[in-house]
């Protein structure tokens, strides 16, 4: 014990190794999660060894923690500030309202002190980002002495500990289970109808299936009937549904070109769409096997959408306003938000910012990244961009403003939360300046989280089990009833008034509450990713929305 008290550096890192592994249980359907699994092995390490661990740290690791989840989330937040998402929207404001409601409704109830409520706020709303906002505001709370700021943010640790656990548990088998049973819906067959819908098609897909007739094909044709004819007369009758990608006559392979005529047995690549390649094969002779040397493998490419006149376009639309994706054969394949992947459909709605995975020929994929943005650039962590933006939120957090007698400030992490949302939103624009890879962002937000709950986790240990003697049988309800009333509140409303699709709304229902493993059980049970078309707006609002309910909740309680 003396070696963990004097080393809390061994008690942080052990803290985060044992609580991941502890996270890894599942039980049924459910796991803790690594983070739930950190703040219990911490509190009970920090109960036992009473280690601590300086201020600053948490407050550094919260910082990159916070920064990275508004850049993350930045251009999807921004993008659904429109009319088409006015009624996602609504349901977060109802998850913002009633967690607000309910939390300051049990504080003045049972006389919570303002830890414990907000503890409560944190734990049934599974907003991990809560604890740090609550915690740093209550350590700027005038007329507290520092053992009741200490006591009081070792409340906010341990309320959202229990809460979490109930919140949890309530909110996967709710919108999983419970929901579905509610509407009288099948899960699966409503997901698959509405994919089938969004695509036009009925031959949706399961997650593991995959087509066994590709739509991007390359063929290869032996000259006939196309003796004497120019490659661009070729493709201009073939409406330019179709790309001659090399020809080879003899032993040479030649390079394409408008003016260039065919003759008698060459061989020639022709890359697109299935069935127009089979028409241009009536058109250019017989088709023959793979022949050595004559190969045009495709290429893909991430490119981030820059062009303003294609915010808001569906894909269908995308690829009509632009005939080159026909043309030249260019694919989308895949479509990323954020850390979210959604299925490449025609109805699929793209925004500035998106990055689409582009496969074609790599001359038509480069001609047309031109027109639609550019090339992705996240080879390496743009330091400079990182630190400016870090800088920023910590100066808009000192920011303090007075609603009456309510001192109100966003504090390090909401200052951060608000910088990161702006300055991810502004490199979304272009993609060409302040790279932060996708995996760096992940690692250093789920990093920076993981380091922050433990180091509270140790702090708060002490803390613990007085109040769980005293609030024991409240916490639990209390994360139960945080999670249930504002879930119901969007069900009837997003149905009944919003005339949301089932699954669309089941999956926002568990983007407001901000739950992934929510979303990763609903979509097991749709064997489906179309609910997770809905969970993105909301979590990309509720990620904003919700931990800016601390400081509110805190500024409230304290005055």
């Amino acid at each position: 014990m003396g070696v963990i008290k004097d080393h809390p550096e061994f008690a942080l890192f052990i803290s985060l190794a044992l609580g991941y592994l502890l996270g890894k249980l599942r039980i049924g359907p459910l796991t803790l999660g690594g983070i739930c699994g950190t703040l219990i092995v911490s509190l009970l390490l920090g109960a036992w060894t009473k280690a601590e661990v300086a201020n600053d740290v948490k407050t550094v690791f919260f910082a990159l923690f916070i920064f990275a989840l508004g850049y993350m989330a930045g251009p999807q937040f921004f993008a659904n500030l429109n009319r088409k998402s006015l009624r996602y929207f609504a349901l977060c404001a109802i998850e913002v309202v009633c967690v607000l409601g309910i939390a300051l409704g049990l504080a003045k109830a049972f006389d919570l002190d303002v830890g414990t409520a907000s503890g409560i706020l944190a734990g049934a709303a599974t907003e991990s980002a809560v604890v740090g906002t609550a915690t740093e505001a209550i350590g700027k709370l005038d007329g507290l002495t520092p053992d009741q700021i200490t006591q009081y943010q070792g409340h906010v640790a341990t309320a959202y500990t229990v809460c979490y656990l109930f919140g949890l548990v309530t909110i996967v088998l709710y919108t999983s289970q419970i929901m579905p049973r509610l509407l009288r819906t099948d899960l699966r067959a409503a997901s698959r109808e509405l994919w089938d819908r969004m695509r036009g098609s009925s031959a949706a897909l399961e997650q593991d299936e995959r087509p066994a007739l590709p739509g991007l094909v390359g063929r290869t044709y032996l000259v006939t009937t196309a003796d004497g004819r120019r490659i661009g007369d070729l493709e201009q009758a073939l409406a330019g549904r179709v790309t001659v990608e090399q020809i080879k006559r003899g032993s040479k392979v030649l390079t394409p070109s408008p003016e260039l005529e065919l003759t008698l047995s060459d061989l020639v690549l022709v890359v697109g769409r299935r069935a127009n390649v089979i028409e241009a094969g009536r058109e250019i002779g017989v088709e023959t096997p793979g022949v050595p040397g004559l190969d045009s493998p495709l290429t893909t490419a991430q490119v981030a959408l820059t062009d303003k006149k294609s915010e808001g376009q569906s894909l269908d639309q995308l690829i009509a306003t632009h005939p080159e994706f026909v043309k030249d054969g260019v694919y989308v394949t895949e479509v990323v938000r954020g850390d979210q992947v959604l299925p490449a459909n025609g109805d699929t709605v793209v925004h500035r910012g998106d990055v689409l995975t582009l496969t074609g020929a790599r001359s038509g994929l480069s001609r047309l990244t031109e027109k639609i943005g550019a090339l992705v650039k996240n080879d390496a962590t743009d330091f400079i961009y990182l630190g400016l933006g870090i800088a920023a939120g910590s100066l808009i957090g000192q920011l303090v403003v007075h609603f009456g007698d309510v001192p109100m400030s966003l504090g390090t992490g909401g200052g951060c939360l608000v910088s990161g949302l702006l300055f991810g939103w502004f490199r979304s624009r272009k993609q060409t300046f302040g790279a932060f890879p996708p995996q760096a962002a992940t690692t250093l937000k789920d990093m920076g989280l993981a380091v922050f709950i433990a180091c509270t986790g140790l702090v708060s240990g002490p803390q613990a089990w007085p109040l769980l003697k005293e609030y024991g049988a409240l916490l639990p309800f209390a994360g139960i009833a945080m999670v249930l009333i504002p879930a119901t509140l969007s069900l009837i409303v997003g149905r009944k008034l919003l005339k949301i699709e089932t699954p669309l709304l089941i999956g926002a229902i568990a983007g407001q509450q901000c739950s992934t493993p929510a979303i990763t059980a609903v979509t097991q049970t749709a064997q489906s990713s179309v609910p997770l078309l809905g969970y993105t707006i909301t979590y990309a609002l509720s990620n904003f929305l919700l931990p800016l309910t601390g400081p509110v909740l805190v500024g409230i309680l304290g005055a």
